[in-house]
């Protein structure tokens, strides 16, 4: 595996699923732009995009690959069996779409995205293990792996069957560390026995850990540290064992100057800062906020037009707030769209969630919002 690591010396990825926005909704390629600078100047080289991340693929081109060496980074994509894929033929498809988009030539890193109990066989059944292979032998792909989001289980299987598999990208952070619908150190250590590198997803647990619930807030606060919280989930991950990478995606130029001051001259959390983790590891354990990373994979497929990141937002705010924003925070985000008591119990969200979480219960209890 050291054949591909020396590009990758510096821990940090730049995850490209949440650029910086402007006001219309489309990414700001010139703040993009000045992000790439900023990590590229730093030592950082991995770059990670994907089929699915809406207008990331076209950004990076504008924002990289049009204005730096190709050999001077490393750029993952990713193709993924979504419910509205159901051929082999339109799956396939995504890697000549993402080589357009990106106009990146070839990819060091190809993933199946996405793996889970509720799709993993529609990468069988469309031959796309095989393909990868093809890819690489063709150099349109350096290496290849698969993103996942299950139990231990099935990813002990799939290892076992594809042992050529040369890396997999894990959700880690500290608050799923013993998650049993995340399962980050079973995953990790499964990973290790097979003698796989893994990149990191979600270390800031899609942004939730970078402004973490107000009481591991008192956990870090009281150790009189100006650290980021961002910056304790990210060193946590950045220490274990195995890793390749760890994607952070940040949003602004402020996170990337603030992740940079403190991976490029990195240093693993010592035994004082690792009871502090223990300790906010605990304090999430017993909180009851509904832990949604906003990816939205749940709402695609709806067919109900139900925004429920948004709503489980709203439900997470409304603990000390007056009942009266709380209802006009709802009505907001549900302006035109599908309310909570809307849901048909369907549950393709469920199945399509990498968090697992138990959307439908979890709609019903958001229905208090409605009044």
């Amino acid at each position: 595996m050291d054949n591909y690591t020396d590009k990758n010396k510096m821990k940090l990825g730049f995850g490209l699923m949440r650029l910086p926005k402007l006001e219309d909704g489309s990414i700001d390629v010139k703040q993009t732009a000045d992000m790439v600078d900023l990590f590229l100047k730093a030592g950082g080289t991995y770059f990670d995009t994907a089929f699915a991340y809406p207008g990331s693929e076209e950004a990076i081109r504008q924002a990289l690959v049009e204005r730096y060496p190709r050999d001077s980074y490393t750029l993952a994509t990713k193709l993924i069996c979504s419910p509205d894929v159901n051929d082999e033929e339109t799956a396939k498809k995504e890697l000549m779409t993402s080589l357009e988009r990106s106009g990146a030539g070839y990819f060091d890193y190809y993933l199946l995205h996405a793996i889970q109990r509720s799709n993993y066989k529609k990468y069988d059944d469309f031959h796309l293990w095989d393909y990868v292979k093809e890819l690489k032998e063709k150099g349109i792909v350096k290496h290849y792996g698969f993103s996942f989001h299950a139990d231990p289980e099935l990813l002990e299987e799939l290892l076992e069957k594809h042992p050529d598999v040369e890396f997999v990208q894990l959700q880690i952070n500290y608050a799923d560390w013993e998650n049993p619908g995340v399962n980050s150190r079973k995953n990790l250590e499964i990973c290790r026995k097979h003698g796989k590198l893994v990149t990191v997803m979600e270390p800031v647990k899609g942004g939730i850990l970078a402004d973490p619930i107000d009481s591991a807030k008192a956990i870090f606060d009281k150790e009189g540290s100006d650290a980021s919280y961002a910056s304790w989930a990210l060193r946590f991950v950045a220490m274990q064992e195995g890793i390749l990478t760890v994607l952070s995606g940040m949003s602004s130029l402020e996170q990337m100057k603030d992740n940079l001051s403190f991976m490029e001259d990195f240093k693993p959390l010592n035994d004082h800062e690792l009871d502090v983790i223990r300790q906010v590891q605990e304090a999430y354990n017993s909180d009851k906020t509904i832990p949604c990373t906003g990816c939205r994979y749940c709402t695609k497929g709806c067919p109900m037009s139900i925004p429920i990141p948004d709503i489980f937002t709203v439900e997470n705010r409304k603990k000390g707030s007056p009942e009266f924003r709380t209802k006009r925070e709802y009505a907001i985000v549900t302006q035109d769209k599908g309310k909570a008591s809307d849901c048909i119990q369907c549950g393709q969200c469920e199945a399509a969630c990498p968090q697992h979480l138990p959307i439908i219960s979890l709609l019903e209890q958001c229905r208090s919002l409605e009044g």
